[in-house]
């Protein structure tokens, strides 16, 4: 039905990380804005399914403080049903699309009928989406691809754990790198990436590790 075997991650590219207004700004994330619009457009003219990962908290989430220390916990940031938690223009996922809360507990059958569609958001509760949904496992187990390919904010933080997460479930990763951007004062993920392979590629170089 899609471009077989291959999937692409667009991690959190939400208005409260990708705009300098936003709740928690990534420094320099317009910066990748244009690519992300080139990667959308990309996935849609060559039928590539897109998961779409995105933050949904509420005031009670783990992640939350009114003192954080921006390592392991954040101020406000995307909350449930604010403009803040909503994609960018350059990402927002073409209709009609499959949403999955982090909050339910889907069965096979749904979960089925959620692939159809070309793309899927995935709201979380937590930075690592296996762990802020625990849907995912069985979502990507029903989608079984062989190459994922990876973008979206922040490079150090929920990038690095969907990364991690991917390519520990035997899925080859690749990371477009002029398509992410990191969060200051976090160590930088790249040294444990290489060790699990995976590969880092520019979205000019996209089309040769297609197939």
């Amino acid at each position: 039905m899609f471009a077989k075997d291959i999937l692409f991650w667009n991690v959190d590219t939400q208005f409260d990380f990708m705009s300098a207004s936003g709740k928690l700004y990534v420094p320099g994330a317009e910066q990748i804005q244009p690519t992300l619009k080139q990667i959308t457009a990309f996935a849609k003219s060559n039928n590539i399914q897109v998961v779409n990962t995105a933050d949904f908290h509420y005031a009670n989430s783990k992640e939350l403080s009114n003192k954080p220390d921006f390592i392991t916990s954040f101020p406000p940031h995307c909350m449930a049903n604010t403009s803040g938690a909503e994609y960018v223009s350059e990402t927002i996922p073409e209709t009609p699309f499959s949403e999955i809360f982090w909050n339910n507990k889907y069965t096979e059958k749904d979960i089925r009928d959620f692939i159809i569609n070309r793309n899927i958001v995935i709201r979380k509760d937590a930075f690592d989406v296996f762990q802020g949904n625990k849907n995912t496992n069985a979502l990507l187990e029903l989608i079984d691809p062989k190459k994922v390919f990876v973008y979206g904010v922040t490079t150090n933080v929920c990038v690095d754990c969907a990364v991690v997460g991917l390519a520990k479930r035997g899925i080859s990763v690749y990371v477009i790198e002029d398509a992410i951007k990191e969060l200051p004062n976090i160590p930088l993920p790249f040294s444990k990436w290489d060790k699990l392979k995976v590969k880092r590629i520019t979205f000019s170089e996209i089309e040769k590790h297609l197939n």
